[in-house]
């Protein structure tokens, strides 16, 4: 009998960019947060109470140590963190109303994260591993992300898609989003994702043109404060937010893929799912756990990960 210890790895993994917003507050006034799209997935999920990490790397100055102890508060597995000698990766939102901002990272610490150091065996625990952001645009992070996805595809793992529309997604970022809409199982996208990505007016005609990359992929049409929609097959349900007082958007579609897997980890786990492996998800009851969590997230200034308890409270108002 082995003396070795059993290692345990997480179910849900987000595979991505965690940066620093630097915020202007004032003239000469600026204000730092932790962020970054995938991180505040993994941040999200693991509120929730899924074991669940971030895969990237971050700096090992100030701005990395901030990130380091907001990921290890928030429960993350630390062993998915890399930390490099680089300069940190920042976003600095120069204007917020409406959002004005530029990148800073040429040779930032993200860029040196590597999948081949990551704890050995983790794959086979992952029931969900999460990609999206502007770590998609970043060579050669995007292209060992890629490389990533496609080995995880191949050993069904099941893939969330978030494309999160930047300025910096051009025309060379269309084969990426082509490549990652049919590796995914999930994609995530808001209406103003789809205006961006396709550089039309037309969201209609852009989100068949998604849907035609991968038509056994399920979306997640966010829908701001009408709410959102899933398309999955030839079946569409879409649902209003609860009524509550917005405080801030920020962090809310991250929220609402990550209470999404939430739901879908939940519904595989049910005894009931160990019955029949065919049996269909329930997309509707997922969709409203989704909003429910976006909706927990705009409760709170600032990236605020929902809590269980507040996203339970608001399913009762949907």
């Amino acid at each position: 009998m082995s003396d070795k210890p059993v290692l345990t790895f997480p179910q849900f993994i987000s595979a991505g960019e965690a940066l620093t917003d630097l915020i202007r507050v004032g003239a000469d006034q600026w204000l730092s947060k932790t962020g970054g799209s995938t991180w505040n997935v993994a941040r999200a999920a693991a509120s929730l109470g899924v074991s669940s990490a971030f895969a990237g790397a971050i700096s090992q100055d100030w701005f990395g140590d901030e990130l380091y102890a907001a990921s290890q508060e928030a429960g993350l597995d630390l062993r998915f963190l890399q930390r490099a000698a680089r300069s940190p990766l920042l976003a600095v939102v120069y204007e917020t109303s409406p959002p004005q901002y530029n990148f800073i990272g040429d040779n930032s610490a993200d860029l040196s994260f590597d999948p081949g150091v990551l704890p050995s065996g983790w794959q086979q625990a992952a029931q969900w591993v999460h990609f999206g952001g502007i770590s998609l645009t970043r060579s050669p992070l995007a292209e060992r992300l890629i490389e990533l996805a496609e080995d995880l595809h191949s050993r069904g793992v099941k893939i969330s898609y978030d494309p999160n529309f930047r300025s910096v997604m051009g025309q060379r970022y269309d084969a990426v989003l082509k490549k990652m809409a049919q590796l995914a199982d999930v994609i995530k996208v808001s209406d103003e994702d789809l205006a961006g990505l396709f550089r039309t007016n037309d969201t209609e005609a852009a989100l068949a043109t998604l849907r035609g990359f991968n038509p056994d992929a399920t979306v997640l049409l966010t829908l701001g404060s009408k709410g959102a929609a899933i398309h999955a097959g030839d079946q569409y349900w879409q649902v209003a937010p609860p009524p509550i007082t917005v405080v801030d958007t920020v962090g809310a579609g991250d929220a609402g893929i990550a209470g999404l897997i939430y739901s879908l980890i939940q519904e595989a786990a049910a005894p009931a799912a160990s019955d029949s492996q065919n049996t269909a998800p329930d997309w509707l009851q997922h969709l409203r756990f989704s909003i429910a969590c976006g909706s927990a997230a705009c409760l709170n200034a600032g990236a605020k990960p929902p809590q269980l308890g507040q996203v339970r409270a608001l399913l009762e108002k949907i």
